[in-house]
């Protein structure tokens, strides 16, 4: 087994198999690679915004014709005790901020290439938690920085919230219960959420969970088998 990073994160997590990390240049460079490598079975589980990156292994692998299997985590789903807003991009977020008459101090829970457009609205506190450094930092008059990753504690993140009086979080709807404890305490402390939505992901084989998947690749596995007669 072979993982592929896109090295959107400084130090990801060790892992116990081959890694490369960078993109492929495209669905044409994934499909070589695809060829190249002789892969049997490709697995997106990419982030559930990583549309892109899922349009093109959809594509390579219809272009090769090797088995795809998506993981695809159900979204967070809101309750009458929420205050959600839902928001196209971290541009539409900004957006909303830019027209607030009132300073807000906003929690910013996003990855550092979303960040510049609430440089728009330099009226408010920012509160901006990252898995890497913001480097280099906004034009911003009043932000402050973590880097901290999950997974967080739901007490802890109330903690955050009630220490820097936070009024509004930015995040998206991942659906990792490593990173939805913001949620709850902001439930609990009654704090508006901006939430950015998905975009639209390709039709392919998918399953909500690890098991999930692992099963339909076990699937895959034994009809490869077959065909090689093994």
């Amino acid at each position: 087994m072979n993982l592929s990073l896109a090295g959107r994160t400084e130090k990801p997590v060790a892992h116990p198999v081959p890694v490369r990390v960078g993109g492929f240049g495209g669905p044409e460079g994934l499909a070589q690679h695809l060829r190249e490598s002789g892969v049997d079975i490709l697995v997106d589980a990419t982030h559930p915004y990583a549309a892109q990156i899922s349009a093109n292994a959809a594509e390579a692998a219809a272009k090769t014709g090797v088995p795809i299997v998506a993981l695809r985590r159900p979204p967070w789903t809101t309750s009458t005790a929420d205050h959600w807003e839902d928001v196209d991009d971290a541009s539409a977020a900004a957006d909303r901020l830019v027209a607030s008459e009132k300073r807000l101090r906003v929690f910013l829970a996003l990855g550092r290439q979303e960040l510049t457009p609430f440089e728009r609205a330099p009226q408010h506190f920012y509160l901006i938690r990252s898995v890497d450094p913001v480097e280099p930092r906004l034009i911003l008059p009043d932000a402050q920085y973590i880097v901290a990753r999950g997974p967080f504690e739901e007490v802890d993140e109330s903690d955050l919230f009630q220490t820097n009086r936070i009024d509004i979080i930015v995040c998206k709807n991942s659906g990792s219960s490593a990173t939805y404890a913001k949620l709850a305490a902001a439930r609990q402390l009654d704090i508006r959420v901006l939430m950015i939505r998905r975009s639209a992901l390709p039709d392919v084989p998918s399953g909500e969970t690890v098991d999930e998947v692992l099963a339909m690749i076990d699937h895959l596995v034994t009809s490869v088998a077959k065909k090689r007669g093994v």
